[in-house]
This record gives C-alpha cells, sequence and structure tokens, in this order.
C-alpha cells in the first residue's frame, strides 16, 4: 500500500461520482426539488428546486472504489464491511428521510425519534461488535500520549456518542455550497495519509474512495450548486467517516480534523439551550454557525472557502500528531 494506491483509488472514486452526478442531476431535478427555510439568507431562497439527494453519487462511488481497492490489493475484509455497513446504514436512512421530504413532499420526513432511533441502532451494532470481535477490543488509542487505554464497560457508549455527534455535526455543516463535500475531502484525505502510516489499509482505502467520491461531486456542488447531497450523503459521510475512524483506532483525531464539524455542532447546541435559557435571545444572528457569518454579510462562497481552509490548517496539526 503506498500513497501511489491512494491517487488511484481518489481518482477512480472520482471519475464514477463525476459521471453519477451528471447523469442524476436531471432525474432528480425532476422528482427531487430541495426545500429552502425561509427564516435563513435571502440569497438562499433561489436555492429552491435544485435537485436534492445527490450524495446517491458518493456512496456508490465510494463503495466501489472500496470493493476495487479489496479485492485488487486485499486488506481486512471484516473492517471494510463493518465500514461499508456503517456507511450504508446511515446512507439509507437519510435517503429515507429525503424521500419523504422531497419527493413525498411530506415537510417533516422522518420523526425526530425514528431518525435518532436507527442511528443509534447502527451505531451499537458497531460497537458491541469492534467490542467483541475486532483485535483492538475496547482499546482506544491515544494519539498524543502514544498509548493505548482500555474503555472496557465505557467502550460501547463511547464507540456510539462517537458515531452519533460526527453525522449529525457533518448534517450540519451541509448549509452551503460545496461546504460538506469539500471538508469531508480534506478530513477523508487525511485519514487516507494516517492510515497508511499505521498500515491500516481498508479504512484508508474507503477514506480514499469517500475523497473522490466528495471530490468528483464537488465539480457540481460548488457554489452555485447544481445539486445537493441531502442527508442521505451527509449522514452517510458522518457514519462512514466515524466508522473509519474508529476502525483505524483514530477516533481521537477526528474533533481535532474535523473542528468545522465541531464548531458547526456546538454553535446549534448553543444557540439552542441559550434561547431556552434567555426565553428568546440568541447568541449567533443564525445557526449553525455559517449562516450567522453569512447574515455577517460575508458572502457564500468566501464562508466556504475560509472553513476550507481552516480545516487544511487542521488536517497539518494531524499529520504532525500522527
Amino acid at each position: 500500500m503506498s500513497y501511489i494506491n491512494i491517487g488511484i483509488i481518489i481518482i477512480i472514486a472520482f471519475i464514477i461520482s463525476v459521471v453519477l452526478t451528471k447523469l442524476e442531476i436531471p432525474i432528480l431535478r425532476a422528482k427531487a426539488g430541495q426545500n429552502i427555510r425561509e427564516d435563513g439568507p435571502q440569497s438562499h431562497l433561489s436555492k429552491a428546486g435544485t435537485p436534492s439527494m445527490g450524495g446517491i453519487a458518493i456512496i456508490i462511488s465510494a463503495v466501489a472504489a472500496t470493493l476495487i481497492a479489496g479485492l485488487v490489493w486485499g486488506g481486512s475484509v471484516s473492517d471494510m464491511l463493518v465500514i461499508l455497513f456503517v456507511f450504508l446504514g446511515f446512507g439509507f436512512i437519510g435517503f429515507f428521510d429525503d424521500y419523504l421530504k422531497v419527493i413525498k413532499k411530506n415537510n417533516l420526513g422522518l420523526r425526530a425519534y425514528q431518525k435518532f432511533g436507527l442511528q443509534i441502532v447502527i451505531s451499537v451494532a458497531l460497537a458491541v461488535f469492534l467490542a467483541n470481535y475486532s483485535q483492538g477490543s475496547t482499546n482506544v488509542y491515544i494519539p498524543i500520549a502514544d498509548v493505548y487505554v482500555d474503555f472496557g464497560i465505557w467502550y460501547i457508549p463511547f464507540i456510539v456518542f462517537v458515531v452519533l455527534a460526527m453525522t449529525n455535526a457533518v448534517n450540519l455543516t451541509d448549509g452551503l455550497d460545496g461546504l460538506a463535500s469539500g471538508v469531508t475531502a480534506l478530513v477523508t484525505l487525511f485519514f487516507s495519509v494516517g492510515g497508511l502510516t499505521y498500515g491500516i489499509a481498508s479504512g484508508t482505502y474507503f477514506c480514499a474512495a469517500v475523497c473522490g467520491g466528495c471530490l468528483g461531486f464537488l465539480v457540481f456542488n460548488k457554489n452555485p450548486a447544481k445539486i445537493f447531497m441531502g442527508d442521505t450523503g451527509s449522514l452517510a459521510l458522518g457514519g462512514g467517516l466515524a466508522a473509519a475512524a474508529i476502525v483505524m483506532k483514530m477516533e481521537l483525531l477526528l474533533p481535532i480534523v474535523g473542528l468545522i464539524y465541531v464548531i458547526e455542532a456546538l454553535s446549534v447546541v448553543l444557540q439552542v439551550g441559550y434561547f431556552k435559557l434567555t426565553k428568546g435571545k440568541r447568541i449567533f444572528k443564525m445557526a449553525p454557525i455559517h449562516h450567522h457569518f453569512e447574515k455577517c454579510g460575508f458572502k457564500e462562497v468566501h464562508v466556504v472557502i475560509a472553513f476550507w481552509i481552516f480545516t487544511v490548517i487542521c488536517c497539518v496539526i494531524g499529520l504532525g500528531i500522527i
């Protein structure tokens, strides 16, 4: 396994993603137009009707490239299947939610308890499997200290928290043209390099494939976006990224290299909590925080580029740690 392998996987996923996204745009435009929040930035109202559910292309391209890499270069089959199970499982939840909202025109989509409940089921299944059948069992790697710590009975709730937090954080980040796809391409590229450094083939293949899939999708998702990934893409990306990081024992690097995800999620938590405590007051002009910057007068494309640059810095810090 080498950087050449990573490059080949990225290129394969990129090509598949570009082709599939181009093909799905006219199909989804006719059936899956995006609804836009009326209380959001006024500039977003023009995006109404933009096809959503484009994450289907990312999912197919990532799965295809991962399987091709596994067949050609080998690797742990069980690790690969576990990661893809979580990736596809969360993608299915997002797809069903999008299907209800944008095709069936049910604005509520899945109920919160249904959506969260399904996420918990998949997260617990992953945690239980890894605790009982993975090579590292309940050990968690502490990067800076360079030691493994056995979490014992706390391993399962810890893993469930990591998966749920990352999945919903990526979902919240998906609010501007090219934001989630660009940030995730950078983060998965980091984990590809990290997986290569630690010699973990399956996780490396998957992260490189997701990177390529996101870059291919970004061709059409950059401002002005011709298509959105929807919950189909964002939930799959969050779940798959978390699963890959956990399998590679790099889960504690997620909040470092994926700090944008953390900030986006925290901005929502703080906004909602402060709003309830103060009976109507707000910390930010709008949450998630990318909308706050828009409300402050920054152009959407400038916010996205700034978040990309910030993520590059976080990934460089992550490389320094590993």
